[in-house]
């Protein structure tokens, strides 16, 4: 059970609404961090738009609990599986803090409705995921129907 205040949202939302996210597109690491509403900057991956989500979704220290390294990772696997057998469109993602103190494997999808990305993070034990699009970036809670909308700012990180 996540543990959830009384709007609905879980106990980490302030630290899930500040969060950033890297997504490896091919050669290049794209940095999306949170913006004031209505802010749409950079780069956006899906070129015709067309109202396209990208969701990013973990299976990372479940239930807002840390994990030993090789549970995360098995978890991770398996939801690179599902991911896989549904055919849709990935690309590898880390999401955490602005400051890179904390950071969980993820995987950036195209495919999904809100519905869908909500239940395959409620499936890993998550408390939310990441919704991006052209005009918006999304925390969405898995356990409920809460959810924060702001804008993105999205810039080209240095290679590793």
């Amino acid at each position: 059970m996540h543990t959830v205040d009384v709007s609905g949202t879980p106990r980490h939302w302030d630290l899930y609404r500040t969060a950033v996210v890297d997504i490896r597109f091919g050669e290049r690491t794209v940095r999306i961090a949170p913006r004031p509403r209505g802010t749409a900057e950079g780069f956006f991956p899906l070129s015709d738009g067309g109202g396209a989500t990208v969701h990013v979704i973990t299976a990372w220290n479940p239930r807002g609990r840390t994990a030993p390294d090789d549970a995360n990772a098995r978890d991770q696997y398996l939801l690179l599986d599902e991911v896989r057998r549904r055919g849709l469109t990935r690309w590898p993602a880390v999401g955490g803090d602005v400051c890179g103190t904390h950071r969980e494997e993820s995987v950036a999808v195209v495919g999904l409705s809100d519905a869908a990305a909500r239940d395959l993070g409620r499936r890993f034990g998550q408390d939310a995921v990441f919704a991006w699009s052209p005009d918006a970036w999304r925390v969405l809670a898995c356990g409920s129907g809460a959810v924060t909308v702001s804008g993105w700012a999205a810039s080209v990180r240095a290679s590793a």
